[in-house]
């Protein structure tokens, strides 16, 4: 484990990097519909039967797949990643955030919290630079046809992740590590930040504003109204644009808070280096 300071950036995906809901890109089009045709389909399932919003389209994936006469396994999902429409600057976003943390002497890792689907999330681009991707999964049976939901994140089960990332205990089955009390966490809540895209990603983004962190909600050029809506309510410390590019104001934004963490960090370090010297000189 590095000894630097470590900063988690948490991100949303859908309309927060990704510029719209990932099925949008390769499985709906696939499927030959449009996206109303698909998520009608999905709120009227939802609407007859009572159930969550996310396990109703994780049903009717492969239920409309099937239909038409196409197999849902891990590969096929992992290929819908590779067209995915990000945000200005996302491509270059991670490394110009990595090497800012670094001359600052913080460590920063990168994790997706998505209620969509993980294996679309893990055959995109940017995959590679997520420590952890968290998100809805599938069991496959022994042909690697989808048959059941592995893991669901809706829009309050997300914050269970702060507490794992912030403990340490990121593997989604370690029950046991997530409910102990720790003396000392392996990034404490301040150094955390939220990114999401809106009223979706609420729960989360007060969890973290709220426990010391700061919450950013982000939105497409030309329509703030919710954001800005959010920054009023108290609910997130930040809204902006979502251009990820250089110079823009989100990496002016975070660029600030890891200055302010850089500073924590090293006030941090001088009042335990004191206490220590007092311990030794008593």
């Amino acid at each position: 484990m590095s000894k630097r300071p470590i900063a988690a950036i948490l991100y949303d995906f859908d309309s927060t990097l990704a510029t719209t809901d990932m099925q949008n890109f390769g499985f709906i089009p696939a499927m030959g519909m449009t996206p109303q045709e698909f998520w009608s389909k999905v709120g009227e399932f939802t609407n007859q039967t009572g159930a969550d919003k996310i396990l109703g389209y994780l049903y009717m994936m492969p239920r409309i797949a099937k239909e038409k006469g196409i197999r849902v396994t891990r590969e096929f999902l992992n290929s819908m990643g590779r067209n995915i429409k990000f945000f200005p600057g996302v491509s270059t976003w991670f490394k110009r955030i990595n090497d800012f943390g670094a001359e600052h002497g913080i460590q920063i890792e990168h994790y997706i919290i998505s209620s969509g689907n993980k294996e679309i999330i893990d055959g995109c681009p940017i995959a590679k630079e997520f420590k952890m991707i968290y998100g809805c999964e599938y069991i496959y049976d022994q042909n690697g046809e989808a048959i059941w939901p592995k893991m669901a994140v809706n829009y309050t089960q997300k914050t269970q992740y702060f507490y794992r990332i912030s403990k340490g205990a990121i593997d989604a089955t370690d029950d046991k590590t997530i409910n102990e009390k720790v003396e000392t966490k392996r990034i404490p809540t301040s150094n955390m930040i939220y990114i999401g895209d809106g009223m979706t990603d609420v729960p989360a983004m007060i969890i973290v504003k709220n426990s010391g962190g700061k919450s950013i909600a982000v939105y497409p050029k030309g329509n703030e109204e919710k954001s800005a809506e959010l920054v009023e309510d108290g609910r997130v410390n930040y809204s902006c644009v979502a251009d990820y590019s250089s110079g823009r104001d989100l990496e002016r934004i975070l660029h600030l808070i890891i200055e302010g963490i850089s500073i924590n960090e090293s006030l941090r370090h001088r009042e335990e280096k004191n206490v220590t010297l007092e311990a030794l000189n008593s």
